[in-house]
């Protein structure tokens, strides 16, 4: 799940009265549907390589191994995570859109309420092989609770801490940090503020789904959240104002993140850490983009992500990652039902999704493709315990995505003003997150 834009809060609030009649033809929300086009269908995916001819080159044999399975041809297009959200929202209001899509496992409960999904019922999960071959942490980040599930799970994720281990060789260093307080003694040690092109730690302040998941989990971190149990944001909490000042001071005050990085959105952190200009980075899944950026196996080290001194990696203040993935959804008013069910069956079934998953170097939501030797390395095997014992879901609740609008343009802000040399203090982030807050009520 990933990233989201201003405009798109403005969007999500038409989207449900446009639906009453975008969604009048094809598809009823049951499953049945007219298959009015049986021999094609329009599918948006996901960003998730180095970049979008990357994915192409990825998916595009597995597309026409579909298509020579099943005489159904796939036409293709890879959207930027930037443009994503805003582009199924206008799809789904004006009803001229995919048949099949990748959303951000995070967008599922907003994009569940505009109704323009199909429901994942009992029914349609059967045609996919049935709900108890997916992974139950990965469908609880489908869709709100207590209802059926908005889309699948394609690729499952979490957050770790990766490391240059030559870096961290040179500086003498022997292990990652596992505290916070150890990162940031680590990166003064390794980082030299810039003076010859390096910095201990990217981020990207301007990124604003990043910003959300890193102060999500900093927030369960310091025993906070920013909904209460009846689904309403509490952003300006203690808790929460503590987690986001602790996030833009590895910039404001311990300056371990470069003053650049405040402009940073489109994965640039991910290209100054394989070209050696950061010794660290916290990001999801990782392993793929290093490699696509001319890294190799054995270049990098990957950790937990760091958690507070004196506590260990679990619930609590142990959740260092939120529940990252990327789910598979179709239209409702889709003209091919069935051909869409039987595309999402075959990314998902036991052979693409080692195949897929291998690629992006992320974990199979599938059970029985986890076997696989490939996904037993050291790089995985810490994003698969982190998935198992340490992350929690991000709020499943309608107004996810102007949450990330609106708390990440408030971390974005916040960070523009570390890099001007303004203060960030406690007063500053809290009325940050207040005004956020209040846009959310508006």
């Amino acid at each position: 799940m990933r990233r989201s834009s201003a405009t798109a809060t403005a969007a999500l609030v038409t989207v449900a009265a446009l639906l009453a009649t975008a969604t009048g033809c094809g598809a009823s929300a049951d499953g049945a549907g007219s298959n009015s086009a049986p021999d094609e269908l329009t599918y948006w995916a996901s960003n998730q390589g180095a970049d979008i001819a990357a994915d192409r080159a990825a998916l595009g044999p597995e597309l026409k191994k579909f298509e020579e399975r099943t005489g159904i041809k796939v036409e293709l297009e890879v959207i930027p995570w930037s443009d994503l959200l805003n582009r199924i929202l206008a799809a789904a209001a004006s009803g001229q859109g995919p048949d099949v899509l990748n959303i951000g496992n995070t967008w599922s409960a907003s994009l569940q309420a505009t109704g323009a999904l199909l429901p994942w019922n009992a029914e349609n999960f059967r045609a996919v092989g049935g709900r108890d071959r997916f992974v139950e942490s990965a469908i609880g980040s489908a869709g709100a609770a207590g209802q059926d599930p908005a889309a699948v799970p394609l690729y499952s994720m979490a957050y770790a801490l990766y490391y240059n281990k030559k870096m961290f060789r040179e500086a003498g260093i022997e292990k990652p940090p596992a505290t916070w307080d150890e990162l940031v003694e680590t990166g003064r040690r390794i980082g030299d503020g810039g003076q010859g092109g390096r910095w201990a730690l990217g981020a990207e302040g301007a990124n604003l789904a990043n910003n959300i998941h890193q102060v999500f989990v900093l927030s369960r971190q310091h025993g906070g959240s920013f909904f209460d149990a009846a689904g309403k944001p509490t952003f300006d909490t203690p808790a929460n104002v503590a987690a986001v000042k602790q996030y833009v001071d590895l910039m404001a005050e311990a300056k371990v993140v470069a003053p650049g990085n405040a402009e940073y959105d489109k994965n640039q952190s991910l290209k100054d850490f394989a070209a050696g200009r950061t010794a660290m980075v916290l990001w999801q899944s990782a392993a793929g983009s290093f490699k696509a950026h001319g890294m190799k196996d054995g270049d990098w080290g990957t950790a937990p992500v760091p958690v507070p001194a004196g506590a260990v990696p679990g619930p609590g203040a142990g959740v260092n990652s939120m529940v990252a993935g990327i789910n598979m959804a179709v239209f409702k008013n889709t003209d091919n039902l069935d051909g869409a069910l039987k595309f999402v069956g075959f990314m998902t079934s036991d052979e693409e999704q080692k195949i897929l998953n291998r690629t992006y170097g992320s974990i199979p939501p599938v059970k029985a493709a986890q076997s696989d030797p490939a996904f037993a390395g050291q790089d995985l095997t810490v994003l698969r315990d982190t998935l198992a014992t340490s992350a929690a879901p991000l709020p499943q609740v309608p107004e996810e995505s102007q949450f990330e609008t609106t708390v990440g343009t408030a971390v974005k802000e916040l960070f523009a003003d570390a890099a001007a040399g303004r203060p960030v203090t406690t007063d500053s982030v809290r009325a940050k997150l207040a005004k956020a807050q209040q846009q959310m009520a508006n």
